[in-house]
């Protein structure tokens, strides 16, 4: 088969799926002697580079992510693209963009191991959120008194942020700003303290127990002390696992 032909299969796939596709998803798109049978894996990886390279100049592009090669609209271009849907992006509070930056960055880890360097109490809501956006899972049990849950990142945490593997992290203010553009500002306007479970609240979710809630307010009487924590942390050389 043609070069070019592969190319126009491999970017069809890629529009209709519902995901990523590696190269294997891609390669068995194809009917024994339609590739070379040695050579299946590079030609599809040529068609890939070749439907990079014609995407440079548009307004979608093809990127790798953990979980394989995706069309994705260009980060510039979202705010226009956004005003396609009447929802607005979910909101995150600081307590839980910490929470996840210390799994990513210290996985695999407990919520003790987390309320450690916080310094407060994690709520059950902010895990509860995590989990259930798949950002983060269980991943073992730590071999102590209790044997508590070790959390890691998933594959979905990393195709959110378009890396293909850990090594790739950016830094954790980057992090930040990309899950909540609008923190700084908001953080910046006057308002009603609020629990850290507002973000499962926002979720559909509600914020159960006064020990809870007294962790919570806790927490936002910290102000920036906890993210300062976490810069430390990374600036100390903490290896993503």
């Amino acid at each position: 088969m043609e070069a070019e032909k592969i190319t126009q299969i491999v970017e069809a796939a890629l529009m209709a799926a519902d995901g990523p596709l590696t190269v294997a998803n891609l390669v068995k798109l194809f009917q024994p002697g339609e590739l070379d049978e040695e050579n299946a894996s590079r030609q599809v990886r040529e068609a890939l580079k070749t439907l990079q390279a014609q995407s440079e100049e548009r307004g979608v592009e093809l990127k790798r992510v953990a979980s394989g090669y995706r069309y994705q609209v260009r980060q510039e271009l979202s705010a226009w693209v956004s005003r396609l849907w009447d929802e607005k992006p979910p909101r995150y509070t600081r307590a839980l963009l910490e929470t996840l930056a210390l799994v990513a960055y210290k996985q695999p880890v407990t919520r003790g191991d987390i309320e450690q360097v916080r310094g407060v109490s994690v709520s059950q809501n902010i895990m509860r959120t995590l989990l259930e956006r798949d950002w983060v899972r269980v991943v073992g049990q730590r071999e102590v008194p209790g044997r508590p849950s070790l959390y890691g990142t998933t594959k979905a945490f990393l195709d959110y942020f378009n890396l293909k593997s850990l090594d790739e992290l950016p830094p954790l203010a980057e992090i930040r700003a990309i899950l909540e553009p609008g923190l700084q500002a908001a953080e910046q306007t006057p308002q009603p303290q609020a629990p850290d479970g507002a973000d499962a609240q926002q979720a559909g979710e509600q914020h159960n127990g006064p020990d809870a809630a007294a962790a919570d307010n806790q927490t936002e009487e910290r102000g920036d002390s906890g993210g300062a924590q976490i810069v430390q942390l990374h600036a100390a050389g903490q290896p993503p696992a």
